[in-house]
């Protein structure tokens, strides 16, 4: 893996880690497509259930390399089409982490994450709006779907800075934590949802995930089908753990 995204460990969590903090960790042409392979390989790892996205050095991702694309004319990889970072939908959950600046391409990469929570330093917006770069990673179609397409419109067309808490007042993220302990509190999260039974977890995020475009009696159906697997494995014996006692009072 590129040094320009590291990854580790930490019991059955995969950490992926954007390493450009000189550049507010954006992506270059290598990063991105190291980036992708990150995903793909933590896809293919049965060690790993949940997976936690973060940035280097106190920023998220300022999106794609501008400096790198002036001077080179680099043409980069639709982020959102099959070869990018944001293309392929996995099969497994991922929490983005978030501090310092999660903008334009960064915005999309935190957009294809399944659970977004950042701390009070975080800052988002479409900031390429103002020099004329347009999205492709997703953004104009996952940010209205995450907040509204109000919301999202406005994002879009002013190109505004979104500051923490108003990221969470809209949808944007969902938890907001203390400068300094977003990634261990993502870690903790992840290694919650880790502990739970992994089959109807996932069958019911695919659900939500495609439930977009399908009419209600089509995802009503499609919520069904997703659910046999689970049903037939784990549901009768996790009923039996709850009547016999596991998991009462919240616990």
């Amino acid at each position: 893996m590129s040094e320009k995204i590291v990854v580790s460990g930490d019991g059955p969590v995969r950490i992926i880690t954007i390493n450009r903090p000189e550049v507010r960790n954006a992506l270059d042409n290598e990063a991105a497509q190291a980036l992708t392979h990150a995903f793909e390989d933590f896809e293919q790892d049965d060690t790993f259930k949940v997976a936690v996205l973060t940035g280097a050095e106190g920023s998220f991702c300022a999106g794609a390399d501008l400096k790198e694309m002036a001077a080179t004319g680099a043409e980069y990889e639709p982020w959102a089409g099959p070869n990018g970072p944001n293309g392929r939908i996995l099969t497994k959950p991922i929490i983005a982490a978030i501090a310092g600046h999660a903008c334009a391409g960064g915005l999309g990469v935190a957009l294809r994450c399944d659970v977004r929570i950042a701390d009070t330093t975080a800052v988002f917006g479409v900031f390429s709006r103002r020099f004329g770069v347009p999205m492709s990673d997703g953004t104009t179609v996952r940010l209205p779907r995450v907040i509204g397409m109000g919301f999202a419109q406005d994002m879009l067309i002013t190109g505004r800075a979104v500051q923490a808490e108003e990221a969470l007042r809209i949808g944007l993220i969902t938890r907001l934590i203390q400068s300094g302990s977003v990634l261990d509190a993502a870690i903790t999260l992840a290694k919650q949802i880790a502990a739970t039974p992994q089959t109807a977890l996932n069958s019911d995020r695919r659900s939500a995930d495609e439930q977009a475009g399908l009419s209600l009696s089509e995802a009503f159906a499609h919520e069904i089908a997703l659910a046999e697997t689970a049903k037939a494995n784990d549901a009768q014996s996790g009923a039996a753990r709850f009547a016999a006692g596991v998991g009462r009072h919240g616990k």
